[in-house]
Order: C-alpha cells, then sequence, then structure tokens
C-alpha cells in the first residue's frame, strides 16, 4: 500500500477512535483556535507538587531563554511588568497600571507595584527595573532584542517610576513586557552572577529558585518575600523532565507526578475517561513550522551567506516540498484532530488575520511536475532536525512519506532539544521541525521569526518587503493598518516559504483530580500560584 494511501486511511480512522472515548461527563475535548480553562475550587495550605515537562528548559535567564518550557518555570519564579489574564486582557504585574504614552508614542512611563521584594530580599524599584530592561536590550547574545528593538533609553524618573524612549512608536511594547522581556532580576543577583544568572536566578515571584538538576528535575520553593504570598499554596513545586509522552501519562496515572505538561493528544482520550484524572485545555496561540535554512551559515545575528542545499537554492524545490504535504491529514494522524491545520502564524481568532487567507492544497501531480523542471537530481536529499521525542519524530515520519512520493528524501535526524535549538541558532541544519508557543501581538510571532536579524530567524529568511510591512505595523495602533501590512508580510514569506506553517497547536494539561486552583490561559503556560491540593 502506498504512503499516502495509508496516511489517507488513518486520517479516516482518527475521528471514530476520538468518537469512542469521552470524558467525564461523556464531554471529547474537541480542537479550538483559542481556550483557558480555570479551576477555582478551594484548596488547602501545604505539599508538593510535581509536574512533568516535555523537555528540559535552557538556561533559566530571562535575557538569554529560547524555550517554551523556560516560560512555564518562569511562570512560577520570575514576574513580568504585565501579564495576560483568562480573557487574553493585558493586566499589570509588576507594574501599578497600564502604560501612559506620550503624544507623539515615543515616550512611555510605567509606574510599579510598591512593597514588593525580590525573593533575595532587595526591594524593586526603577533602577532595578531600567538594569533588567538595559540587559535586555544590549546583552551579547540576547535573545530579547528584537523583542524591544524600539527602545532607545530607560529612565528612572522617580523610585517607583520608569519611562522608556523608542525611536518610533512601537504598539505591541505592552505585550513584549508581558513576556521574558518584561522579566525583572534582582539588580544583587545580575552583579554576582554575571552570565551565569540562569545557574542562580533570582526575580520577583510566589516561588523562588533551589536547585536545578540538568536533564532530570527543577526545584522551586514558596517564597516568603512574595509580595502576594498569601494566596500561595504549595510549599514546593518539582518540575521534573520526562520527554516521552507515553511515561509522563503512565506516571500521571501511577500518581507519581500530579500535572503532566503537554500531554499527547493520543492520550487525552483514556485520560479524559480516567476519574481520578482531569484533562484542562489551552493554548491555540502557538504553532508549528517546517523552518528550511536559506542563508544562515554562522549565525542567526550574523550576515546571510549562501547554503548550498537543493530547498535553500531552489524556491520551486520548496513549493513542491509544500505541495506535498497534506495539513489536514497530518493533524488527524499525528494528532487526532484536535489541532488547527493553517499556513500562517496568527491564529484564526486574531483580529489581525486576514480573513481571505487560502492555504495550498497538497498536489502531488505539481510537486513532481516541479521537482522533475528543477534539474536537481531525484530523490532531493533534505535533513531535518525533530526534537527527540515520540510525538515529533512520529510527526518527522509523515512528513517523510508524504515528501517521499514527490521525489524527497526526508532523513529525519531526533536531536535534543535544547541541542537542536542551538544547532538551528548556528546555522548547522538543512531543516527543522520547531514551533513557536505564540503571543498574543502578532509582532511576537512574525517579528524575530522572519524579519532579517531575528533572533529566532533561523533560516536566515531576509527580505526587505517584509521587513518593511512588519516596521510600519508595529508603529501604527490601528488594527486595520496594521492587519493590511501583516497581511503584506505574511504572503511574501509564503511565496518565499523558508518558513512552511503547519498547524496552530492546542495544549492538553492532564492533572490528578486532587490538584485545583490552576490557571491554564490560550498562552498554553500553566500558572500555579493559587494553585494545590483540594481541600
Amino acid at each position: 500500500m502506498r504512503v499516502r494511501q495509508a496516511i489517507v486511511m488513518l486520517a479516516a480512522m482518527a475521528p471514530l477512535v476520538l468518537a469512542g472515548c469521552s470524558g467525564s461527563g461523556g464531554n471529547a475535548v474537541t480542537a479550538a483556535p483559542t481556550g483557558a480553562a480555570v479551576d477555582n475550587r478551594p484548596v488547602k495550605a501545604g505539599g508538593t507538587l510535581v509536574v512533568a515537562l516535555s523537555e528540559d528548559a535552557d538556561a533559566l535567564d530571562p535575557t538569554t531563554a529560547n524555550t517554551f518550557v523556560g516560560r512555564e518555570v518562569f511562570a512560577s519564579m520570575c514576574q513580568k511588568l504585565y501579564d495576560i489574564d483568562a480573557d487574553l486582557k493585558l493586566v499589570p504585574q509588576l507594574a501599578a497600571g497600564q502604560p501612559e504614552v506620550g503624544a507623539d508614542g515615543k515616550t512611555v512611563t510605567i509606574k510599579l507595584r510598591s512593597g514588593v521584594l525580590f525573593n533575595d530580599g532587595a526591594p524593586l524599584d526603577a533602577a532595578s527595573v531600567k538594569k533588567s530592561l538595559d540587559r535586555h536590550r544590549t546583552k551579547p547574545g540576547s535573545a530579547r532584542k528584537s523583542d524591544l528593538s524600539a527602545v532607545t533609553d530607560v529612565a528612572v524618573v522617580d523610585p517607583g517610576t520608569v519611562r522608556l524612549t523608542l525611536s518610533r512608536p512601537f504598539a505591541p511594547l505592552t505585550a513584549q513586557l508581558a513576556d521574558r522581556a518584561g522579566m525583572i532580576m534582582s539588580p544583587a543577583a545580575l552583579d554576582s552572577e554575571g552570565d551565569n544568572f540562569g545557574a542562580h536566578p533570582v526575580c520577583v515571584g510566589p516561588f523562588s529558585f533551589v536547585s536545578r538538576t540538568s536533564g532530570s528535575e527543577i526545584v522551586v520553593q514558596k517564597s516568603d518575600k512574595y509580595y502576594d504570598r498569601d494566596k500561595v499554596k504549595l510549599d514546593k513545586i518539582i518540575y521534573r523532565i520526562i520527554t516521552d509522552p507515553n511515561v509522563r501519562a503512565a506516571n500521571l496515572r501511577s500518581g507519581d507526578i500530579q500535572v503532566a505538561e503537554r500531554v499527547a493528544t493520543s492520550d487525552v482520550p483514556s485520560l479524559q475517561s480516567d476519574p481520578k484524572l482531569k484533562v484542562l485545555a489551552g493554548g491555540g496561540l502557538g504553532f508549528q513550522t517546517i523552518t528550511i535554512n536559506l542563508s544562515n551559515v554562522t549565525g542567526v545575528d550574523k550576515a546571510p551567506g549562501t547554503v548550498g542545499t537543493p530547498l535553500a537554492q531552489s524556491p520551486q524545490l520548496r513549493e513542491a516540498f509544500e505541495l506535498s504535504l497534506d495539513r489536514d491529514a497530518i493533524n488527524k494522524v499525528v494528532f487526532n484532530g484536535l489541532y488547527k491545520p493553517d499556513c500562517s502564524p496568527l491564529p484564526a481568532s486574531s483580529q489581525f488575520r486576514q480573513t481571505d487567507l487560502s492555504c495550498p492544497k497538497p498536489d502531488l501531480a505539481k510537486a513532481k511536475q516541479l521537482v522533475a523542471g528543477s534539474g536537481v537530481k531525484t530523490p532531493v536529499p533534505v535533513t531535518m532536525l525533530v526534537t527527540a521525542n515520540a510525538t515529533s519524530q512520529r510527526l518527522g515520519e509523515v512528513i517523510q512519506g508524504m515528501a517521499k512520493e514527490a521525489g524527497f528524501d526526508v532523513k529525519v535526524q531526533p536531536t535534543e532539544f535544547v541541542t537542536s535549538l542551538n544547532q538551528a541558532r548556528d546555522g548547522k541544519f538543512d531543516a527543522i521541525l520547531v514551533g513557536w508557543s505564540g503571543r498574543i501581538d502578532p509582532d511576537g510571532n512574525i517579528n524575530g521569526q522572519i524579519t532579517t536579524g531575528g533572533s529566532n530567524n533561523y533560516g536566515g529568511l531576509h527580505d526587505p518587503v517584509i521587513d518593511d510591512a512588519v516596521k510600519q505595523a508595529a508603529s501604527t495602533t490601528d488594527v486595520a493598518k496594521r492587519r493590511d501590512l501583516y497581511t503584506a508580510a505574511i504572503n511574501q514569506e509564503l511565496q518565499q516559504r523558508g518558513v512552511i506553517y503547519l498547524y496552530h497547536e492546542r495544549y492538553f494539561l492532564g492533572t490528578a483530580g486532587t490538584i485545583a486552583g490552576i490557571r491554564y490561559y490560550a498562552d498554553g503556560i500553566p500558572r500555579f500560584t493559587t494553585a494545590g491540593y483540594a481541600a
């Protein structure tokens, strides 16, 4: 049986499997563009929560960190100037209120929450905020430079107020400050640890860092310095690294862990049917891509060079590669139909997304014609990095099988997650299966990924049409204008095909039924500040 026929048959069977498995109350989890789950059951004080992470985090340094699992750990110990709520609205966290923007859009004044202490006991003030923001903007190797690229100066107005000066109006600023670019670090820890801050991070948060065993676990404990510590019930959280989704699910069933993040979609029905467990649905902002190395020879922050692979040299082959892929079948076969197939970095719920976007349909005949017309000897070699876990490898193998029929020889290369990101950043790859956890402002899903010199522009895509459109879009608050500009940028990228978007993810958090108080929003980051064992 041919590969594509087998895939189509599996795709047809997947909905039947889901239909036969429902959760508590008989309601199966279904796909949706965005979501939020809030568990408001009362909790009692005390106890340790063991949370299984699907990957190991990179350095726990907000300035240099890039991993999604790192963001999950930061949510417990490194607060930001702003955050999002269950409705995806930006709300103050360490800031005392919304920013005050000057008439010309080039000055932003932020007042700080009073009475706040870092977890080492030092007070949060304007000087400490300036120190962190300046580090994010200027440190060599910072992954936050593009987030704060419009900021030219951070000034202390008074102990409780900072003022940011911008080179241009920058509409996404508050959203950027609701992520790692807005995390404020202890100035004393920055001075004492320097580049080693990630090994001993100190911030403001409900929990403080205790220890880390690389590849095994990260431990945080309740902070007695936290300004809202009465709301914190847990004594300790242990983030345990369990990369195999089957093992995460098994450990959740056995009670060895109480929370499993990013449960595999294949495990969702069975976990839902277990009366001792719960499955919370969140996410929807994130997306998965196949990123192709077009010109990254020595690093994302270096000048573009010549990559000698067939995909890098031929837009015709990149089109053929995309046309060989069936996004709907991928979703059904690999993810039980719970994701949202798409060719855009913006989810359907985004007010900035073009309404008439039409994704290319799989066209094997045309793909074969393009491969034949390219003049490249078949099969065309493609080495694709994938994260070394069961789900990513399965996804890679499905892509491998689809592309094979068009004349591509895809070698799936499983690689430890952080190692794969480092290889991508250094330009040591042909193609990489890599995701992005998503942001509420479109700039966060586009600027760092596909503009020239972007910190996550692994493939070295450089196109002035994209660069200009993204820059202009960030300089206006007019929704219609921003939508038109992002549409122009995305359509240009879709022609380049340096990044082939596959789908928007939906995240599933498996929990013991005894755990309550978790906040799980559309950003897919579980928040444990108010979590604990049900009273």
